[in-house]
């Protein structure tokens, strides 16, 4: 059992990883947010449209905030640009959220303070508590609905949503088990999670408010895959 020690965070002991593929008509939103947060913020960008020079732009006009940008010449997936920016974060406490602002920072920074007595905290839509002010459509509701279970038979997991794209943890908690977790794609949060229950973190699920965010790029063809992934991180040889 490797649960830490608690320790109460500060915000600017906290690094926000923002995997931004292709973002460029969604990250407005986000870019507005970023003056009122003291986390320190790592882009990761592996996509070819004009993020990365939106954020860069943002950057130069706004020096006293801490943010680093992380470019590839080449796809990296959804987990494997969490990956680079979970390993490049320096700081206690670290975590990532998704680009499009579906949830706030403000949220993210009351999610770090659950590390106070956890190894990490993921935000919920399925939790009692939790506030969804935008509503997914059905379908979508279905595949995440039908994704979790399938992840609970899996996994063993109490978890109710392990694919919101807003989670934090303590970063020796990260560091102990990121070289393990080989997906790359949407079901890298499930092995992370994974690998962290089985080498003893202490995890929960917290509710969060949360906007749907048009423009997903989760397609049919990213659930088929995401079941790929799932079935071949649980055999394959990838058993912790």
């Amino acid at each position: 059992m490797q649960q830490l020690h608690p320790e109460e965070p500060e915000v600017q002991d906290c690094t926000l990883v923002i995997p931004a593929y292709n973002e460029e008509a969604r990250i407005g939103k986000l870019l507005a947010e970023l003056p009122e947060t003291r986390c320190r913020i790592i882009f990761v960008f592996d996509g070819a449209d004009r993020t990365a020079e939106r954020v860069r732009q943002f950057s130069s006009t706004h020096p006293g905030l801490p943010i680093t940008c992380l470019e590839f010449p080449s796809r990296l997936g959804k987990g494997g640009a969490i990956r680079e920016g979970l390993k490049e974060s320096r700081t206690a406490f670290t975590g990532y959220v998704d680009a499009d602002g579906s949830t706030s920072l403000r949220e993210m920074e009351r999610l770090f303070r659950h590390l106070g007595h956890a190894d990490g905290a993921i935000g919920s839509r399925w939790v009692d508590g939790a506030t969804l002010h935008v509503r997914q459509g059905i379908v979508r509701r279905a595949q995440s609905r039908g994704f979790n279970l399938i992840v609970r038979a899996l996994f063993a997991m109490p978890f109710h949503d392990t694919q919101c794209g807003a989670k934090v943890f303590r970063k020796a908690a990260v560091d102990a088990v990121i070289d393990m977790v080989n997906a790359t794609g949407f079901e890298f949060d499930v092995e992370l999670l994974w690998r962290m229950r089985s080498e003893g973190f202490r995890i929960e699920e917290v509710p969060l408010a949360w906007h749907d965010m048009q423009g997903s790029r989760v397609r049919t063809r990213d659930v088929l895959r995401m079941f790929a992934g799932l079935l071949r991180v649980r055999a394959g040889g990838l058993s912790p």
